[in-house]
């Protein structure tokens, strides 16, 4: 966690920022966009709807693919791990995330509920921005508290699931066969996850080495701090606009 210093008379005195963070920051604003890329296809959505029955490497794939190009999801782990070390803690904060999203992924398409996509990605976004601010430590300075990091990443979990479940409902997918289907969509999305886990962690442990790491990690955390508030801004736009 970064911790921001106090000037005197108990103010909180921002790390002076370089330009590459002012640059990172500015990049973020435009790739918001670029955030939405993980919705589904016209192929597809079309190809999932002309097939019925159990079709488990399809569905598999398309698990697979919703996570890898799923940037919001990856920049929340991102944020889970930024400053874990150790393989177990890992490990356990990428299992409560994936049991998370795992229970409500499967639980909003069976029983054929969830949010408005719209609101729950602006809240996918809002995890985003919540996870960076605390890694720069802003709750503690700001409020005097610490929110237990692996109960909001459990909530934040619940609350991405529901993000997978109204993407999967754009699909229409055949009530045959459905089960199975899902399941395998679940383990696709737990291989993309790992994918991209281990993308992260070989960046992560070379970065970590540099001398430069603190300074360039507080800049990354504005960076995806303003990029999670992006990416609510647009979705909560397109709710109001929509």
């Amino acid at each position: 966690m970064i911790r921001l210093s106090v000037a005197p008379g108990g103010r909180a005195r921002m790390p002076r920022v370089s330009v590459p963070a002012v640059v990172l920051a500015a990049v973020a604003l435009l790739w918001g966009e670029a955030v939405l890329a993980h919705a589904v296809t016209l192929g597809d959505k079309g190809y999932i709807r002309e097939i019925t029955g159990v079709n488990l490497i399809p569905f598999l794939y398309l698990g697979g693919k919703h996570m890898v190009t799923g940037y919001d999801h990856i920049l929340f782990l991102l944020g889970v791990i930024f400053f874990l070390y150790g393989m177990k803690q890992i490990g356990i904060y990428v299992s409560l995330f994936a049991i998370g999203h795992s229970t409500t992924m499967l639980a909003g398409v069976w029983f054929d509920f969830g949010i408005n996509s719209y609101l729950i990605d602006a809240i996918i976004g809002f995890s985003v921005a919540y996870k960076a601010l605390d890694n720069l430590g802003a709750f503690q300075l700001w409020f005097g508290v610490q929110p237990s990091t692996k109960a909001a990443t459990l909530i934040f979990g619940f609350l991405h699931g529901f993000g997978l479940a109204s993407k999967i409902t754009e699909y229409d997918i055949a009530a045959d066969g459905l089960l199975p289907n899902l399941l395998a969509f679940n383990v696709g999305v737990e291989v993309g996850q790992l994918l991209a886990l281990a993308a992260i962690l070989v960046i992560m442990t070379r970065w970590r080495e540099t001398p430069s790491f603190a300074r360039q990690a507080y800049a990354a955390n504005v960076l995806m701090m303003t990029a999670g508030f992006a990416l609510m801004g647009l979705q909560i736009t397109g709710y109001f606009v929509a």
